[in-house]
This record gives structure tokens, sequence and C-alpha cells, in this order.
């Protein structure tokens, strides 16, 4: 009764009640593939928890300290004050060896399911208008996510980390110009600085989360005003979304997802060990480690370090080190196409329509290959993170795997992007099912038929101009009296089914017409044209009908001849 009232009073105020029955009546898709997105904002919620109660405990200095604790080998040993702070909170703090380590598996649950729900985006066409402002909100969170990732990674000061703070200020030293004065405002002074681990805890804790929880506010607000996409299937059209309501359905299932996304992170914090920075040792500036692999997410920029050549120029006076092209140009560019790609993809398939349902992937062969081509290249980077210990694994020699590895980053992907190319091209302009149904003679054919032939028009591209009735298989489209109509016309003129919709645009006509019949071409029609009647069905009771009737006129002839 008092929950009540105290509810009746706020509406009374503030007038919540319809936004609230709006919210509650918001329809979510049943696809299992939109929980990605769920996913990571349940392990980001997991990521604030736990990193809350780390910082009641870990000390952002590197002011000497003399550990003494639970942790035998290093008890009385001076080190800085992060790493002693992290060891003890590892062996001496209840539970927080639990807490650090489901932190560190929430960061890479973040990451994986950031980066597996914008390839989810990527390969439907959910980036497409009106979502490009939500996939450049996404495009930043990631980065912003990567960021923080390294920062929490390298806030131990152990000789792991510490190890790849020493490539990272080697990285961005190596911009021209500006990298020095960069490097130094990052880091504080020349590497390794007293302000290094303070700046890194104040952009950890603190601006990147806060600018994270910004974007995904933003994130939200978007989704909730644009509604959801979803995929094609009975019942769903561009103007609906079929699912489940947020009250009680969709709600429910979202609360057990948390559950178990809580639960995952909380096992393996406490099952699978991951950094355990008491076996690298406190950060000494004249050692390294070896091998030394940071997390799956930056695997790929270590990788790239070390499969470019060591190529060094000057342009202008200014010298370019080699770790500036794989350690700077490789990422900017990456995230530059990422940025761009809603707006490349707009303007070269002149595709201006707004989209609600998403497209199977095998309906844009080059965005298909682009994407398969691109997941190569960075897993072979991944893979060359980890060179040391592959050629360890073989008993190879590191050159070797090197080799390797710098052939195929350049070859595979060329490889795998045109193959998906083209079984994608089969399978679209085929009558195969799947990839299974493939034959050799329809991946021949995508191979060598023309580009017009294999990719007819996106839905929203404009129709050919036409001032009279075209031959061959069509969709006409024309204006009627404010609004636009359109039919479909056999080739021979003997099947006519006029769509039962007016539209009220040519570029919405056109896009009904190559929903019903795709690959047929679409021409305007300045009016509907002469219907082609069906063709006449000859029998031989008709043709002895004929014969009769000829008969009678014949003899009603000589008749009146005869008369």
């Amino acid at each position: 009764m008092i929950v009540g009232r105290f509810v009746r009073g706020l509406d009374d105020r503030l007038r919540v009640s319809p936004v609230a029955r709006r919210a509650l009546a918001k329809v979510f898709p049943d696809h299992w593939s939109f929980m990605l997105g769920e996913i990571a904002l349940y392990a980001f919620v997991a990521l604030i928890l736990t990193g809350v109660y780390l910082t009641f405990f870990f000390e952002a200095s590197t002011a000497d300290r003399v550990y003494e604790g639970g942790y035998a080998p290093l008890d009385g040993t001076t080190t800085s004050a992060a790493y002693a702070s992290t060891v003890r909170l590892s062996f001496d703090v209840r539970a927080g060896l639990l807490v650090r380590q489901t932190h560190h598996w929430a960061a890479l649950v973040f990451v994986g399911a950031i980066v597996l729900h914008l390839l989810r985006i990527f390969f439907t066409g959910a980036f497409r208008r009106p979502r490009e402002i939500n996939w450049l909100v996404g495009v930043t969170m990631l980065a912003l996510a990567l960021l923080n990732g390294f920062t929490g990674y390298s806030l131990p000061d152990d000789l792991l980390s510490g190890t790849g703070l020493r490539i990272i200020y080697s990285v961005v030293e190596s911009i021209p110009v500006v990298g020095a004065w960069a490097a130094f405002l990052a880091f504080g002074g020349e590497f390794p600085s007293d302000e290094m681990i303070p700046r890194m805890f104040v952009s950890h804790v603190l601006l990147v989360p806060g600018i994270l929880v910004a974007l995904v506010s933003i994130h939200l607000a978007i989704l909730v005003r644009q509604k959801h996409s979803q995929f094609p299937g009975p019942g769903r059209t561009e103007h609906n979304v079929v699912g489940s309501r947020f009250w009680p359905g969709y709600t429910l299932r979202t609360l057990a997802l948390f559950a178990w996304v809580l639960a995952v992170l909380f096992a393996l914090g406490g099952l699978a060990q991951i950094n355990p920075v008491w076996l690298y040792g406190p950060f000494e500036p004249s050692q390294a480690t070896s091998p030394a692999q940071p997390d799956w997410y930056v695997a790929w920029a270590d990788g790239a370090l070390r499969l470019f050549p060591p190529v060094e120029f000057r342009i202008f006076g200014h010298l370019v080190p080699a770790p500036f092209f794989p350690g700077v140009v490789l990422g900017g560019l990456t995230f530059a196409v990422l940025y761009a790609w809603p707006f490349l993809e707009r303007r070269f398939s002149r595709d201006e329509l707004p989209h609600q349902l998403l497209d199977p992937p095998r309906r844009h062969p080059v965005r298909l290959g682009v994407g398969v081509g691109a997941i190569v290249f960075f897993t072979l980077l991944v893979l060359a993170g980890a060179d040391e210990i592959i050629a360890r694994l073989l008993r190879v020699p590191l050159a070797d795997v090197v080799t390797v590895l710098r052939v195929s980053v350049l070859v595979l992907p060329v490889v795998a992007g045109l193959v998906a190319y083209l079984v994608t091209r089969a399978l679209r302009g085929g009558d195969a099912a799947g990839f299974g149904d493939l034959t050799r003679a329809e991946l021949r054919r995508a191979a060598t038929r023309r580009r017009t032939a294999a990719a007819p028009p996106p839905a929203s591209a404009p129709a050919e101009k036409a001032t009279g009735r075209e031959p061959g298989e069509r969709v006409e489209v024309w204006p009627e009296r404010g609004v636009w109509r359109w039919r479909y016309h056999a080739a021979d003129g003997g099947v006519v089914l006029t769509g039962n919709r007016a539209a009220t645009s040519e570029a919405a006509a056109t896009t009904a017409a190559r929903t019903a019949y795709p690959g047929v071409r679409t021409v305007r029609v300045p009016g509907p044209g002469p219907v082609g009647r069906p063709a006449p069905v000859r029998s031989g009771l008709r043709r002895w009908g004929r014969r009769v009737a000829w008969g009678a006129l014949l003899a009603a002839a000589l008749r009146r001849g005869r008369g």
C-alpha cells in the first residue's frame, strides 16, 4: 500500500506512466544473436562491480613498498606499491583473488561480445540507415574497450605488463613530429616514469568508464527510439517488430541471462587462473619476459609489430620509424574503415532507404568477402603474436615461422575473401539451399558470369527509365494519381500481376517490387501500358467449333448468292 501511494504520487508529479507503458510494451526480437549485445552490457556491469571492490585495496603508485604477506617467495621484498598491493590483494584480502580474476575475465568477455555483436551487425547490414549513428557509437565503444583493457592489464606493474608498456611507449613515440610530445603526455616523461601508473589508473577507473557509460546510455536510447531490426520471416515487415514484449517475457529472459553471465564470470574467476602476476615478478626496466603475449584483443597489434620488416625512412627531415606502420597506421586505418563503412556502402550501392529487416549474408557477396578476409587477416596477426610459442611447440626456427606468417598474412585473407565472395554469388544465383548443396557447375558460373547478371541491383536502387514496353521479363513501376504502382510482366506477356498496394514514392514501389521478385529487371514506365493477354489455349474442341462456325457462315453466303 505504501509503495502504491508512493508510485501514484510520483506519477502525479512527473507523469511517467505514459512513458512507462510505452517502454513496457516495447517488443524485442527472439533471435539468439541479439543477446550478444546484452552479454556485452552485463559483462560491463560485472566490470564496474568488481572494479569498485578492487579500488578499495589497490594502490596506484610506483613508490617503494616492502611486501609482507601470505606469498612467501615475495615476503620482505621491496617492490612498487602497485605490485605489492596487487599481490596482497591476491593472497591476503578475502575474496580478493576471486574478484581480481573475475574482473579480468569480464574484460575479455566484454571485448569479445562487442566484437561478435559488431560482426553480426556488419554481416546482416544492421548498420544501414537509420542506424549509422548507433554503428559509430558501437565502434567507439570497441576502441575505448581496447584502451581500457590495456590500461587495466598494465596497472599491476608486473614484468609482463611492463614489457607491453615499453612496446606501446615506443609505438606512440614513433609518430612523426608529435610522437615524443604524445608519449610525454600519456606516460608523464621518459619511460618508465613515476606518473605512468597514476595516469593510467585515472584513465582506467574514471575517464574511460565514464565515457563508456555515456555511450551505452546513448546506444540504448537510440535503440528504444528507432526500435529493433529483425530477420525476415513470416509476419515481419519493414514496419513492425515480431518478438517478446519487454514485460514480462523479455524482462524475465534478460534477467536470467544476466544471472548466467555473472555465474560464468565468477566461475571462471574462481576456477581458471589468469594473469598470475606473482609468477612474473615486479617490473624492472633492465629485464623483459619471454615469451610475452598480451590479451587476445591487443595481440593482433603485437603480431603486426613482429611481422612488419624493419623499414625506416625520412620525410622532410623527420624519421618515420618501423613501428609506425604496424602500430599506428594499421590500427588507425582499421578503425577509419569501420567508421566509414556504412557511408561507403551506401555510396556505392546507392541505397538511401531506411531498413528494418536484416539481410541474409548471401545477398551481399562483396560485404561478406571483405568481412571474411578481415577476420582471417586479424586471426593470423593474433597467431603471429605467439610466434615464439608456435616455434617452440613445432620445434622449428623462429625465423621460419615468421616467414610463413608473413606470406600467409598477405595471401590467405585475399584467398579467403575471394572464396567467400564466389560461394556467396553461387548461392544467390543458383538453386542450392546451402553450402553443401553447391555444385562445381554453379561455382564455375559464379566465377565467370558478368557482374550485372550475378549481382542484381539492391532493392532500393532506382529503376531503369523506359519510354515504352520493354522486352523480356520485367517489373514495371509508374506514377498514378499521386502514388506509385508496380506490376510483374512475364517475358512472353502471358502473366501480368499488379501489386495490390500503392506506394508513396518511386523508391518505395521499387523496393516492394524487388522484394517480391528479386533479380528481375525493374523499369520505370510513364503509364501502365497495355496488359498482355494470355496466349490462347488451342484444343481440338475449339478448333472443331471454329470449323463449324466458318462452315455455317459459308453456307449462308452461298444461299444468299443463289437467291
